[in-house]
Parts: C-alpha cells; structure tokens; sequence
C-alpha cells in the first residue's frame, strides 16, 4: 500500500474573512450615519452588514463575475430575442438589493403608504449601498439607475403617477414581460453615442411623435447608442433629438400593444471590470418612447437622472476603497514577517494608517453628499452644498481608489495580484465609477461652471468650508490661498483639476474636523493640505502620527477564525 505524503503544512495564514459586520466594524460609516442623523437605523444596518459580511456572500460575487452575462440575438424559430441571460448569483444580488431598498429606500415616501418613519433615509440607503459594492459591485448598476430616474421621471408627473409604485417595490422581477404585468421594475439610461461620447448635444439619434407631440406623448425613435448599460431593465431614459433640439424619452422593452420594443441590441461590451453587469450596444429601429417633459429640455431633465448617479459613484468608489482597506489590516493583523506580525512593523503601520485616512475621508465625503440630497428640496446650505459638492466629490473620491486598491494588493504579496480573492477584481471595478457619468474633467468642468454661472451655490459652498476656520493652522492657511485665487475673479480652465481638489481635501478636512477623532483629523490636515509635497505615495506620514491609533478608530473587523484562507 502507497503511503501519502504531506510535504507541508498550511500556516501562517490569516483566517477566512467571514462573520464581519459590514457596518459596525466601520467605524467612520458609524459616525457618518450618526452625524447626519440616521443612528435610529443602527440596528437595521448591522443586520443589513452582517447579511452580507459572510464568505459566502462573497463567493456568491465570485460567482457573478465569472460566470459573464451572455446576449441571446434571436430565438430558437429565428425571431429577435434582444435579451440577457446572468447565472444565479446575479439575481441573487438584485433580489437582495432590490429588498434593502437600495433602488428606492431615498424615496420611499412616494409610496402611498408613506413608509418614511425618520429623517436620515438617504443617507440609510446610501449606507446600504457602499455595504453592498464592498461584496458585488456590478449589479448595483440597474440599482443606482433606477433610484436616480425616480427624481427624473417626476419631470413628468402622469407618467410617474402610473410607474410609482413598481419603481417603489422592493420586489425582484427578473420576467421579461411588460412593465404592467411585473411586480417590481428597473431603468436603465443611453446617452452616449459613437461620436459624441460626453458632448451629448452631437448626438444624431432622432425622435418623430407619432401625433402631435408634447410632453408625456408618444414618439418614434431611431437611432444608436454606443454604451446603455444594464441592457435587461425593464425601460431606459434614452436622448434623442426632435424638432426642438436634445430630448429625453422613457422607452420600455415593450410596446403599449404588448409587442418588443424595437431595441435592437448589438453586442455586450468586453469591459476590464465591472463583468457582472452587462454594458451593451443597442439600435432604436423606431422604437417607441414617451417624451418627459418639454421638447429641447433633455439635458436638463437628464442631468436629474445623472447627478444622483454621480453620488452613487462616489459611494460606491468609497465602499469599495473600504473593503480593499478591511482586506488589508486583516491580512496585516495575522500574517507574520521577520518575526512580527506585518501590523506591528512601523513602515507597514504607516501604510495602512494612510489607507485609512484615505478612506475615512472618503466616506465622510460621501455620506455629507447623501445627506445634502434629502434634504436639498428644502433649499438653503444643503442645496448649495450638492450642487458645488457633487462634482467635486464624484471627481475626488473615485479618482483616488485605484491607487489605494493597488496599495491593498500590494500589502497581500502575490496573493493579492490572482483572482481567487476579492481584491484584483475591486482593482478592476474601481476605475470605471470615475469614468462613469462623467469623467474626471467633466466634473472639473462642472465645477467651474458652478463657480462662474451659479455664483449663489459657489460662495456659499466657499463659505461652508471657511466654517473650519479657527481649528488647525494649515486648514486656515490652505482656505486663505484658495479664498485669495477665487477673489481675483477668473481661473483659468487648466487650473481645473488642482481647484477640483483642493477643495475636496478642505470639504474632508473639515468634515473629519467635525466627525472624526482628533488626531484623526489633524494626521488628514498635515498629509493633505501641508502644500510641501509630502504626501506622494501612500506611507509617507510624518514621525508625529500615532498610526496604530489612527488604525483603530478606522478599523473593527470581528473576523471568524473558522479556518485558514
């Protein structure tokens, strides 16, 4: 008889990560919540972060993003099928997020119900939506896109009245059937085009009414669209052009007669990331839509839709940042080098202790954005802050996520460059939330449209953050360098990206300020705002810094030791 031989022993190894809750264990998401007056939902949460926080949860994303969504063209008889089919897993994330409200939670005072008990719901979805991207982030697209044409379909009030309350319902209906026969519905949006891309206003896809036209009535649409993501929602928000000029159509897969639409999908994209969720290419072979709104108010009537996926992107960009983040003090809290445990080694202290500064900003920064979203409809500081705030957050955050995911590899050695684990796939996602909705100039671009046509929001975005005067020197000496350009009037448009940033770094320096533990804050002002050039890659922290500290009022995992992983 053959004897076996074991040549090695596997250790150490840290433990599977599972039996995390997502939201407890993330003590700047806590604080968030706290400071914008959601704490009621503490419980609710946790439930929500321990759901999600297991291994198999996890694998469950693996899953999604292996097993790619594949376009059926035709049916077996010959005929234009035009639909996806995802594995299990997809719609096993859509049903979860679908159930926490993440389409809908913002608005769910809409419901003839009224289901809205407390202030603080934006920000409770908003919270449930970072958890959810840290395990599958690609399914989320369908989800950002239809809790954003919530607030664009009111534009145009009998059309909203009638899809209310499938918008609303927190049930999953993958049918490919009618918007009237489903239970629960998704929308997705087509703006770009081949030529065009960000400017819109070259798009050449037309629209024809079949009467006489006007709001809320029916029109012909023909024409293409180079990206439409997440091809299977049950209707899309599409531009198209009319008499006059750009306009914006609700366009279901099917027709009022029960018939296909005539979307005539071309091919799914082959994208780096963001696998799970199909982006395709689609024709409008006179498909018919429904104008929302005026004609010639599509840009206007888009960008309601487009400014609550920008938040989405930097709250997805933030939650994920945060688990590369988890992933990494995790691995350093167990594996042991040169005789050490690589959290205890100063240099590797440094590092990670810069990650979560980097990350506590960018969840404060999300979170503040959120809540100025509920509560923007009553005008003042908080209507000024999402205007000003929205670009320069979405430009700020997903801008700085993919490095800090390189530095989460990189912490895990080879192991975390092969796609067995969960972080060469968040390096993947990341990317595509700055691209999304408008890339990094666009929104340097917005912001400086803001700063010169709506004078009102700027200054008062400007004063808001004058308000951390007083607390630490270099805040007060980076405001006054920044007050002093603006005073002259111009900025030139080259400039845009460094006034982009410098005011993103004082909005999360003053937030941290208000929201986090001093030291904290005071490590995030000297690294970010001290104007030497310091801070390059992340670990370059001066002596002063208590890195453990600022680690663990970052950072509460409450991992079960089940095993090795």
């Amino acid at each position: 008889m053959t004897k076996a031989f074991e040549t090695h022993q596997v250790f150490n190894q840290p433990p599977i990560y599972d039996g995390v809750d997502l939201y407890t264990s993330d003590l700047p998401l806590v604080a968030a919540i706290k400071a914008e007056g959601a704490d009621w939902a503490n419980a609710e949460l946790s439930a929500f972060g321990k759901s999600i926080g297991t291994a198999e949860e996890f694998h469950q994303g693996h899953l999604a993003n292996k097993h790619l969504p594949e376009l059926n063209l035709f049916d077996n008889q010959g005929f234009r099928a035009d639909s996806v089919e995802f594995h299990p897993s997809y719609h096993h994330f859509m049903a979860r997020s679908k159930e926490a409200g993440i389409h809908c939670g913002a608005f769910d005072s809409l419901a003839q119900d009224d289901r809205r008990k407390h202030d603080g719901v934006g920000p409770v979805r908003a919270a449930k939506h970072y958890i959810m991207s840290q395990v599958e982030a690609g399914h989320i697209c369908p989800i950002t896109m239809t809790h954003a044409a919530i607030p664009a379909l009111q534009n145009q009030p009998d059309l909203f009245d009638q899809l209310k309350n499938k918008l609303l319902s927190r049930a999953y209906d993958p049918r490919f059937i009618p918007i009237e026969q489903k239970s629960g519905i998704t929308v997705g949006m087509g703006m770009t085009e081949k030529q065009g891309g960000t400017d819109v206003r070259a798009n050449t896809t037309t629209a024809k009414p079949v009467g006489s036209g006007g709001a809320g009535e029916r029109y012909l649409i023909t024409g293409h669209k180079w990206f439409m993501s997440a091809p299977m929602c049950d209707a899309f928000l599409v531009l198209a052009q009319t008499d006059e000029k750009l306009s914006v159509f609700f366009v279901p897969r099917f027709r009022a007669d029960g018939s296909m639409n005539s979307l005539r999908f071309q091919r799914l994209k082959n994208k780096l990331g963001n696998k799970s969720n199909a982006s395709s290419e689609v024709e409008f072979h006179e498909a018919e839509g429904i104008l929302i709104g005026d004609e010639g108010r599509g840009i206007a009537n888009i960008m309601t839709m487009a400014n609550y996926t920008r938040l989405d992107c930097a709250l997805g960009s933030a939650g994920l940042m945060r688990q590369a983040l988890s992933r990494a003090v995790h691995h350093a809290s167990y594996r042991t080098v040169f005789q050490r445990k690589l959290i205890d080694q100063p240099m590797m202290a440094a590092l990670l202790a810069d990650m979560c500064l980097e990350v506590t900003a960018a969840t404060h920064l999300a979170m503040r954005l959120a809540g100025s979203y509920e509560r923007m409809e009553d005008g003042g500081e908080d209507s000024a802050y999402a205007r000003l705030m929205t670009p320069v957050t979405k430009y700020w955050v997903t801008k700085r996520g993919p490095t800090l995911a390189y530095e989460a590899m990189e912490v895990h050695g080879g192991n975390g460059y092969v796609e067995d684990g969960v972080l060469a796939r968040i390096y993947r996602e990341l990317p595509v939330n700055s691209i999304w909705e408008g890339s990094g100039s666009v929104m340097c671009l917005d912001l400086m449209r803001v700063a010169m046509r709506e004078r009102d929001a700027f200054e008062a975005g400007i004063k808001w953050l004058g308000g951390g005067m007083g607390h630490a020197p270099t805040y007060d000496t980076a405001y006054k360098e920044l007050a002093t350009l603006l005073s002259s009037g111009t900025m030139p448009e080259a400039q845009g990206r460094w006034l982009t940033e410098r005011i993103a770094t004082l909005a999360a320096a003053r937030l941290l300020m208000e929201r986090a533990p001093d030291h904290v804050a005071r490590a995030y002002i000297a690294t970010r705002l001290d104007g030497s050039g310091r801070h390059g890659s992340y670990g370059c922290l001066p002596d002063f810094i208590d890195t453990r500290a600022v680690i663990e009022e970052t950072v509460s995992l409450a991992s079960n030791k089940r095993g090795n992983g």
